[in-house]
């Protein structure tokens, strides 16, 4: 039989591709059946305050925290544009030291008192404020007479984050989705998550908001769609000072989206999210009962019908309430956009419940800026005009640092293990083995079989054990080295030596696929941003990660072994490959049966992985262990086990 026939292999008798998938919507849909159960349990005032507490403080919690909110703004007022009616001032703050927010204030004419306001928070366009769609709601707004303060997030519009001095190009990682994905795992190990610094520069926008002299601090409201719309959610969650908030086409519901969606960006994956119960129906009631409009379009990527069903269900809460007119749902037929009749539906709200007035807006009569008249720096990058810029990266390795200060303060690295143990136990469903041995396959010098077994109820496990000839035919009992590397069975022509000098050397080689691995993986899951990118942050939501579950898989496969004809389970070793042998490398930390871990080409320090400016991002969320790093680093958690790696 040849290699790729062998790498092409899958068992037949079984469909086995889509359990992952199955897998992780089942305990999804488990995690969102009890959410729901617990909102329809709220009857009165009281109890919704409770789940309004607790729901922020969890949230908060789960994105690490919240840094300093003390911290000088520093505001600056460089630049002023005239508009038909209204001024629009070009601000730059500082939401952290030397973190520099680039935001357009937009002040109406006439201005006499402190007035309403609306912060708007921009979705995944690279113009971000100055984006001529985006500049149309603006208009809306300060044309019903608002005071509207527009800003760049992280890695858009002037914030791109990873322009380095002396390159012709724009920046070495691409703005938006990549750049948030790209930082936005490296928070992980540290027990962050992205989403902690967009929400940290959304409520400084409102510090500096509630500064201003024009500026009612008691009549604020948010608004955003898309990626804004993510970020207006989190504001709803986090920041009781918003008097009013408008999410545009993103709430929905986390099962439908389970069910139809695709990947999201890195700060849209909130950890435990699900597993606490929580879904956008919370997002909606953590404001009751003060006015929230909720701007949707049919053609959506983000379901409608999740939209729907959320807004409907969320009902009584305003009801219970008594402020039943203060939610709402406005709907346009388009595709995913702010459309023009979103913006003046969202200026009609506003006005409304900020100003207290009726006001109707006509988006036709509107004319934009050329977007590079709004630019707040003089090239439209922050990091030209300000060498010493810091972004996430940067917090990260600030972070880092904090952490490895206080590992070495603790002393002990047990406890570390024994979090490590508890999260890859965390919600398995272990079961009997009932392994399927079946194949006998040749290849040059080698004998083959292969077999499936129950790595948990309702998903399977799989591997190839591969002999010499010489030791099959003779019917001898091998002590075994358990193979863990990138795409499994699927891969064998660049490990074939190894292979074969291990069996040479008397031993068998078990190539394992973990969950989604080789044989078990579905066609076409590992594109970026795909299938399989999308059930690693679903997992996350579950308070989960995928290298988790695969590491228990490797434990499941240390049993298989003494199930395994021809093979003996003494002498165990794990001989781990690349990145992906982080599997094994965990294994070998938490089981005893494992002899020695060899590590080829693996990760020598998840902390040098976290501090690194660049990397190679491809399926990094199939390697992320959250929270790691609060913890022990791995060659720490090798050393405290006894379990040392060998190898480079």
């Amino acid at each position: 039989m040849q290699v790729f026939e062998l790498e092409g292999h899958s068992p037949w008798m079984y469909e086995v591709q889509p359990q992952l998938r199955g897998h992780v919507h089942a305990r999804s849909l488990r995690a969102f059946a009890a959410g729901d159960a617990a909102r329809d349990a709220i009857r009165d005032r009281a109890a919704l305050e409770q789940r309004q507490k607790r729901v922020r403080a969890s949230f908060i919690a789960s994105l690490g925290g919240l840094p300093a909110m003390d911290t000088p703004l520093d505001a600056q007022v460089v630049g002023e544009e005239r508009g038909d009616g209204f001024r629009v001032q070009k601000i730059i703050f500082q939401s952290r030291p030397k973190v520099y927010v680039t935001a357009n204030l937009y002040l109406p004419d006439g201005i006499s008192g402190r007035t309403g306001a609306v912060q708007f928070v921009c979705g995944h366009a690279r113009e971000a404020k100055h984006w001529p769609q985006y500049q149309l709601v603006m208009h809306c707004l300060v044309k019903a007479g608002l005071v509207v303060l527009a800003q760049d997030p992280i890695g858009q519009g002037e914030r791109v984050s990873y322009r380095e001095r002396g390159l012709e190009a724009e920046s070495t990682v691409e703005w938006g989705c990549p750049e948030h994905d790209y930082a936005g795992a490296q928070c992980l190990p540290l027990g962050d998550n992205i989403a902690r610094y967009f929400l940290h520069d959304s409520m400084r926008g409102i510090d500096y908001l509630r500064s201003r002299p024009e500026v009612d601090p008691d009549r604020i409201g948010v608004t955003g769609n898309s990626g804004g719309g993510t970020q207006t959610a989190m504001m709803m969650l986090a920041d009781p000072r918003i008097a009013a908030a408008a999410p545009g086409t993103f709430i929905m519901n986390r099962r439908t989206y389970l069910l139809c969606g695709g990947a999201q960006d890195a700060e849209q994956i909130w950890p435990g999210f699900s597993a606490e119960g929580f879904d956008h129906e919370d997002i909606l009631l953590a404001m009751a009962p003060k006015p929230v409009r909720v701007l949707a379009v049919t053609y959506d990527f983000f379901p409608i019908e999740g939209t729907r069903e959320t807004v409907a269900r969320c009902r009584r809460l305003w009801e219970l309430a008594g402020k039943p007119a203060n939610l709402d749902l406005v709907e346009d037929q388009q595709i995913h956009n702010y459309t023009p009749k979103l913006a003046q539906a969202s200026a009609a709200f506003f006005s409304r419940h900020l100003l207290g007035k009726e006001v109707v807006v006509d988006p036709a009569s509107i004319t934009t800026f050329p977007p590079q008249r709004l630019w707040c720096t003089p090239t439209g990058y922050v990091r030209d005009h300000f060498p010493d810029a810091r972004a996430v990266h940067e917090h990260n390795r600030d972070r880092l640092a904090e952490l490895q200060r206080a590992r070495q303060q603790s002393g002990s690295r047990k406890a570390a293990v024994e979090w490590l143990r508890g999260r890859v136990m965390r919600d398995r469903t272990p079961c009997d083995l009932n392994p399927r041995i079946y194949g006998a396959y040749e290849h040059d010098d080698l004998s083959i079989t292969a077999s499936l077994w129950w790595s948990q109820a309702d998903i399977l496990g799989h591997g190839m054990l591969f002999r010499t000839h010489a030791s099959a035919s003779a019917g001898k009992t091998l002590p075994v080295t358990i193979a863990v590397w990138q795409d499994g069975t699927a891969c064998l022509r660049p490990h074939l030596a190894w292979i074969r000098a291990t069996c040479a050397a008397g031993r068998a080689v078990l190539v394992l696929n973990t969950s989604g691995v080789g044989a078990l993986a579905a066609p076409n899951s590992t594109a970026p941003f795909g299938p399989l990118h999308k059930l690693c942050t679903d997992l996350i939501f579950l308070g989960d990660d995928l290298a988790l579950m695969r590491t228990f898989d490797t434990l499941r496969a240390l049993d298989m072994v003494a199930q395994w004809p021809g093979v003996s389970a003494s002498d165990l070793r794990v001989y781990a490959h690349g990145r992906e042998g982080i599997y094994g490398r965990l294994a070998a930390v938490l089981d005893q049966r494992i002899a020695a871990c060899e590590v080829v080409d693996g990760t020598p320090s998840v902390a040098d992985w976290v501090g690194a400016r660049h990397y190679d991002a491809a399926r990094i969320y199939d390697v992320v262990v959250s929270g790691l790093l609060k913890y022990a680093d791995l060659s720490e958690l090798e050393a405290v086990s006894g379990r040392a790696a060998s190898g480079g």
